[in-house]
């Protein structure tokens, strides 16, 4: 048992003073307002409910800063997997493990409890199974381990190398798995999963249309077996394209169409929609997973916002190629996004209200329901996923209450996070991690081996 005392909480109810948590078994058990410090409390200054990044590749974030550079001719979303491709040829098993720790470290520096591991590097460069058909899925697993992250891990579906069943090459041969093999490698990852804390979930990722085809979509669903399912789905143009010449409707149309969407799912990007499939979409209880950093340094495109929230759309953010891991970064790209195209302000705010209130509270409800996890609120009976900031920090001092969130999402960096617990554990303390030493001295010479073949 642990109890944490914050001066200022965000309880479903609002704003509240002077709040005691008690947690046991990773869960907050108790919840008092007006209380009083006791000897052995955690004290924060202001504590919130906190967000699950719903969405990450992490082995590559060991590409960030690498594909910057221009070539000849327009580069693309499609040039920078061509990079990522040729980058997975030296990639190991151990770099691979040292990878994710550091990004999940950083993610929880972040404000993050938990993280979507969208995961689809499953084999040997070329194609050849490890000797253990979850090799890679367990590396990402100690890494969660190592660092303590919650995980919902999303064994990805990856069949053909692009829509109209086109075979796979190069890089994406490292991906490859029938409908058979794939039922076998989640069975196995659960079964590694349990190695783990009780808050690890394992759903499945068709990794998208493009990816798959319908039959073999068709049959992969049952092996969700109650848990999240995940796609990438409509995040740019000639996707959409060839998509519509293949089966005859856009991806999200089609989806829609075909598939039993609800709340069990999490549609990631959904960038190029029509206004009708936006609506549709929102109704159908399916999570947006939006990563405006990633979607913006791809060149992706923005989301259809504010139709969205006008049907009540439940949204979360995750932070995808790992390029920059910013929750707060996440938040305002978002909102800014929306801004440049629309030129207007405070455009993610169906009436009237708070914009930093809206993307904050939404994400993080938006981002539990898509890693199937009971967080995202203060309230007896939820997981203990807890963020404190310090609201004595320069970007925030002096703002009322009800600003608190404005300036999170809009003045404040990562510097104003002091403490995280995923599920109970208190990973970050003073604003570092704290395994962070281990952690990046692990990285350092993963990376360096790494680069050494490139």
């Amino acid at each position: 048992m642990q109890t944490i005392f914050a001066a200022t909480a965000c309880l479903p109810e609002g704003w509240v003073q002077d709040v005691r948590l008690t947690v046991e078994g990773g869960s907050i058990t108790r919840i008092e307002s007006a209380a009083t410090a006791a000897p052995g409390d955690t004290r924060v200054d202001v504590l919130l409910p906190a967000l699950a990044n719903l969405h990450s590749h992490s082995f590559q974030r060991a590409m960030a800063g690498r594909t910057e550079y221009r070539a000849g001719g327009q580069d693309s979303f499609w040039t920078w997997r061509e990079l990522m491709y040729r980058f997975l040829d030296h990639l190991t098993p151990e770099q691979y493990e040292a990878v994710a720790a550091l990004t999940f470290m950083e993610m929880l520096e972040a404000g993050y409890a938990s993280v979507g591991e969208f995961h689809y590097v499953h084999h040997q460069p070329g194609g050849a199974p490890y000797e253990s058909l979850t090799e890679l899925s367990q590396r990402v697993m100690a890494g969660a381990q190592h660092t303590g992250i919650g995980l919902t891990h999303l064994p990805v579906l990856y069949t053909y190398g692009g829509a109209e069943k086109q075979p796979l090459a190069g890089g994406q041969l490292r991906f490859g798995n029938d409908v058979e093999r794939f039922s076998r490698l989640v069975t196995e990852a659960r079964d590694a999963a349990q190695e783990l804390g009780g808050d690890t979930r394992v759903g499945i990722a068709p990794h998208s249309l493009r990816a798959t085809c319908p039959e073999d979509l068709a049959a992969v669903l049952p092996v969700a077996a109650g848990n999240p399912i995940h796609i990438h789905i409509a995040e740019q143009p000639r996707e959409v394209a060839e998509i519509k010449a293949w089966l005859g409707a856009r991806p999200v149309e089609w989806l829609l169409a075909n598939a039993p969407v609800d709340d069990q799912w999490c549609l990631i990007h959904a960038t190029h929609m029509t206004d009708e499939e936006t609506r549709r979409m929102a109704r159908s209880g399916a999570v947006a997973g939006l990563c405006p950093v990633t979607e913006a340094n791809l060149g992706d495109g923005p989301f259809n916002g504010p139709e969205f929230l006008a049907e009540a759309g439940r949204f979360g953010v995750g932070s995808d190629s790992n390029v920059r891991i910013s929750l707060v970064e996440e938040l305002r790209t978002l909102e800014y996004s929306q801004r440049l195209r629309d030129l207007a302000r405070n455009v993610l705010v169906p009436h009237e209200g708070s914009v930093g209130e809206t993307l904050y509270l939404g994400a993080a409800q938006g981002g539990a329901q898509a890693l199937g996890r009971n967080a995202g609120r203060l309230e007896v009976g939820a997981l203990a996923d807890l963020v404190a900031i310090d609201r004595n920090h320069p970007a925030l001092f002096g703002l009322p209450e009800a600003q608190i969130l404005d300036g999170l999402c809009f003045a404040a960096d990562d510097q104003t996070i002091t403490d995280v617990w995923a599920a109970g554990r208190h990973m970050v303390q003073e604003g570092r991690h704290i395994a962070r030493d281990a952690i990046v001295k692990t990285y350092r010479t993963a990376i360096t081996s790494l680069l050494a073949k490139l």
